[in-house]
């Protein structure tokens, strides 16, 4: 008996038949809807290969990027990939996990550099086992949901934390995978089970370094909360008739096991030198805990190797310090590089700050985030050079910020920004927030009403990070409709500047007549990066001259066939990719009373019109889409595509016109370009029977100008078109016209070839490398008056109705460390992008006097000097971070990459991966000469 290449030999020697492509996606929909009603922690998730997935994805006809499903892209536009892809072989996530060289593993490992969405799907429980019946394979990743940070946030453990395991009797080495949140009692269960001794006779070390730190004592702690790391070594030790293992009494601490129990140190005083409390600053935290303004920490909870007994001041050369990588924190080191070489912070954090620590603030972490910075810095000022492993630190941030948990890649300027404001939180004076009503500009003049809402920040908001990093901006808002005026200052920490190139966006889109009335031209149009549809509709609405009485219909071209419509005005237009292909249709505004016509054009090879060769058919050329009134029969299908190939019809005598081509100005056809038919590698219908014709073509279109079919959605069925065809009532038509050879001597085909890309990014990215810009273009680009977005709608009080007002930023108050950030990132549903345009930026003299409105006689210069970067090299989800630092003292450039430090030159460090810049105000003596830095608080 011979098996269907679609079925599967069942154990009984049946063949289970698989369902079909749309039955396969209904079913999945209804279990992932199932699935997300019921998250929970404890639920079992299935880690998949991308590369398999998306093969799944073509055979079921959705367009790459729709899981998990929602019900709009389930029901507005049902298989809109074409569904011209053979049913997929086994699962097979071989490309995701490491290769055992020791034969299969029965718990395989995924590759630790893989992400989300680019290399691998998450699917739940129910859809995996159905997958999984369908079409077998493996090997089945499972992975657990867990509850992450004091929030409790649902997350999947993609990557379970991996200990190396070193056992002091004889030297070897086992690797123990298991989840973060898995207690100690449940580590040593295992390794006992696995070494087979008993849990009373052993003892497993926090071996972090291959350094003896603390002793693991079996308890519900999680591994999380033991500040545990990713690939980190544990030590085990067993106890042997009740005397201490061979080897004890030689203190091996170095690079080899460690032989010798060193307990760990209890200091009687803290670094910030309060008295010590036992257990300061736990995951167990109580507000009873702590007595007066003292401040601890088990030595656990400091960082590795940090004698807490050291005094509190710089050390020789301090500063000096790197910060071990724990698994893609380079994003994290540099953040915290620049910031404790904030000459503000480093004399705060050495002083003893703990009485400034807001345990009770309910938008602060306890005290705890503060705590763990402090400790940082101190130890990275300390005497030495010796790279410092921030474990502790990681834990609180993760337990405070699950978005930075795990080991993947992430952005330092957001960490930066929860830091800043964490700090800020945990170290506010105010205990007591009063109340305060604002009022409303009235006209009243902006020194007044600014000042006024400074005072009000200020009494609710009082920290070192206040202090030194807080400025304040005036905002503008005026309704388009009713010219109201709203003035309001804010506060800000830092200033996120757009670069100029990704402010505005170039987009070609050709038009195309749906009358008839002319050719297919190319319009390149300057929009808003962030605008939406209408803005693009518009703009070309101006460039092609559209009639009063026409409206422009926006579609996407994939493949020769309408991809979708862009018929929602307020959609985003980063939802258009640049190497997509878009065009927009000249409809009259009554056609909602019309019947659409979508035009695909299909040819044959050596134009064979033999219904048994119908498989070789494929689509070609661009669709072309126009209308109908009151269409009865298939002759008025007829003259209309008669009417709108009418433009590209060949005169006698005179040679055609040109074809357009990629780069053409607006409104100019270009070279004509030659393209042999068969490029087109699309077939159409190569399984389904429904596309033979019942009889002959010549029989059939007899009286017909065209050999027309009548298609459905999925172009998979198609009926001929003859004169006596009875056209039904619908909103749309979708017609194929085979072209023949009459057609190609009638009508030139290059009109309809080449559509150029919504933007060429490859001389994109060679222009932008080439241009420099300055940081002042990029603060004005920041300052100029520019429409909200169409989500950001504004309430106005004098229309009472939500308006897309117009905001203008203005620069008021400057705090005395001005961080910029540099927007070089941009995030979307469908698109992501770097920029590595280099930026030029003052290294000295930064003047910012003619962008501050304030003119407050009293107020501090606006002259900066900077002194520190965070550096972004690499593109999206493969890059590294790095930071350049300056030392103060020294008067000198140091380059921090993780745990290599390395003297820089002040000329080396202006790159084109600055990302984040860190400015100090410095003082203007009177003779114009720039002085030392400033010290003056704000008030």
């Amino acid at each position: 008996m011979t098996i269907p290449d679609s079925g599967y030999m069942m154990e009984n020697g049946s063949i289970e038949l698989p369902c079909t492509p749309e039955e396969e996606a209904r079913i999945i929909q209804e279990l992932i809807s199932k699935a997300e009603s019921n998250l929970r922690e404890g639920n079992t998730y299935y880690v998949i290969s991308n590369r398999w997935f998306r093969d799944w994805q073509r055979y079921i006809g959705k367009p790459l990027g729709a899981y998990p499903f929602n019900e709009d892209a389930t029901q507005s536009q049902p298989f809109l990939f074409p569904n011209t892809a053979s049913r997929p072989g086994p699962i097979d996530n071989s490309d995701i996990i490491i290769r055992e060289i020791d034969g299969e593993s029965d718990d395989p490992e995924l590759i630790i550099t893989l992400e989300e969405g680019r290399d691998y799907v998450l699917v739940a429980q129910e859809v995996w086992e159905k997958l999984s019946e369908w079409y077998k394979g493996g090997p089945a990743l499972p992975r657990k949901m867990i509850s992450v940070g004091d929030a409790k946030q649902l997350s999947v453990e993609v990557f379970p934390l991996c200990l190396n395991l070193h056992d002091t009797r004889d030297r070897s080495h086992k690797v123990i995978r298991l989840s973060k949140k898995a207690s100690l009692h449940e580590l040593y269960s295992i390794v006992c089970r696995l070494k087979g001794i008993a849990p009373e006779k052993a003892r497993i070390w926090d071996y972090f370094n291959k350094r003896k730190h603390t002793v693991l004592v079996a308890s519900d702690q999680t591994l999380e909360d033991s500040n545990l790391q990713m690939d980190q070594d544990i030590l085990l030790e067993v106890q042997a008739e009740g005397l201490l293992p061979s080897g004890f009494g030689f203190d091996s601490t170095g690079n080899d096991l460690a032989l010798v129990p060193v307990e760990p140190l209890r200091s009687s005083v803290t670094i910030a030198g309060g008295p010590t409390l036992s257990n300061g600053f736990s995951a167990g935290y109580s507000s009873n805990t702590y007595q007066g303004s003292s401040l601890s920490s088990t030595y656990g909870d400091i960082e590795d190797g940090y004698d807490s007994m050291r005094p509190a001041s710089k050390g020789e050369r301090g500063g000096l310090a790197g910060l071990q990588n724990l698994g893609n924190t380079c994003f994290m080191n540099s953040a915290i590089q620049c910031l404790v070489h904030t000459p503000p912070l480093v004399e705060y954090f050495l002083q003893d700050y703990t009485d400034e620590i807001n345990k009770q603030n309910p938008l602060g972490m306890h005290g705890e985030l503060a705590f763990a910075f402090g400790e940082l810095l101190r130890k990275l000022w300390s005497s030495g050079r010796a790279p410092v492993a921030p474990r502790a630190f990681k834990g609180k941030l993760g337990r405070f910020a699950p978005q930075f948990s795990g080991y993947n890649q992430h952005d330092s300027q957001e960490l930066l920004a929860f830091l800043l404001d964490g700090l800020h939180e945990d170290l506010n004076r105010v205990k007591q927030k009063p109340y305060f009503e604002t009022k409303d500009s009235d006209g009243r003049p902006d020194e007044e009403v600014a000042d006024e809402l400074w005072r009000y920040h200020r009494a609710r908001n009082d920290s070192v990070i206040v202090d030194t990093c807080q400025g304040q901006y005036k905002s503008t808002l005026v309704c388009p409709d009713c010219n109201k005026i709203s003035i309001t200052f804010d506060p800000f920490m830092y200033l996120s500047l757009p670069l100029p190139s990704t402010v505005t966006r170039t987009m070609t889109v050709t038009v195309f007549y749906s009358d008839g009335s002319g050719l297919p031209m190319p319009y390149t149009v300057t929009v808003l990066k962030h605008g939406c549809i209408k803005d693009l509709i518009q703009a070309l609405e101006s460039a092609c001259c559209l009639r009063t009485d026409e409206f422009l219909l926006l579609a996407e071209v994939y493949e020769h066939r309408i991809f979708r419509y862009f018929e929602n005005p307020t959609d985003m237009l980063n939802s258009i990719k640049d190497d997509e292909h878009i065009v927009a249709y000249r409809l009259p505004k009554n056609v909602a009373l019309l019947t659409r016509l979508e035009i695909s054009h299909r040819y044959q090879d050596k134009c064979i019109i033999d219904s048994s060769k119908a498989s070789e058919r494929k689509l070609f050329l661009t669709p072309l889409v126009t209308f109908l009134e009151d269409p009865r029969n298939g002759v008025d299908i007829d003259f209309s595509v008669d009417k709108v190939l009418s433009p590209l019809r060949r005169k006698a005598f005179i040679s055609p016109e040109p074809a357009f081509k990629d780069g053409a100005e607006n409104g100019s056809p270009l070279e004509k370009i030659e393209e042999p038919m068969n490029s087109c590698t699309i077939q159409f219908g190569h399984e389904d029977r429904s596309m033979e014709y019942t009889e002959p073509v010549e029989n059939s279109s007899r009286g017909m100008a065209f050999h027309l079919c009548l298609t459905d959605e999925r172009g998979t069925c198609c009926r001929p078109v003859v004169k006596d065809t009875v056209i039904q009532p619908a909103r749309m038509l979708k017609v194929i016209l085979d072209w023949t050879e009459k057609e190609y001597e009638l009508y030139d085909a290059s009109y309809l070839k080449d559509l150029p890309e919504v933007h060429k990014s490859g001389l994109t990215v060679k222009k932008t490398k080439q241009e420099a810009i300055s940081l002042f273009s990029c603060l004005e680009a920041f300052l100029k008056e520019e429409p909200l977005g169409p989500d950001d709608m504004w309430y106005c009080p004098g229309c009472k109705e939500h308006r897309q007002a117009s905001k203008k930023l203005d620069l008021w108050r400057l705090p005395d460390i001005l961080v910029f950030h540099l927007k070089r990132f941009s995030y979307s549903r469908w698109l992501k992008n770097k920029l590595d345009t280099f930026v030029n930026f003052p290294i000295h003299n930064l003047d910012l006097s003619k962008y501050v409105k304030c003119k407050d006689a009293t107020e501090s210069s606006h002259v900066y000097e900077l002194y520190a970067i965070s550096n972004h090299y690499g593109g999206l989800g493969g890059g590294h971070y790095t930071a350049y630092c300056k030392l103060i003292d020294d008067d000198r450039w140091y380059h921090f990459d993780d745990s290599h430090v390395s003297a820089a030159a002040e000329s080396d460090i202006k790159t084109s991966a600055a990302y984040v810049l860190f400015y100090r105000r410095v003082k203007v003596q009177q003779n114009g000469v720039v002085g030392g830095p400033s010290s003056n608080r704000s008030s």
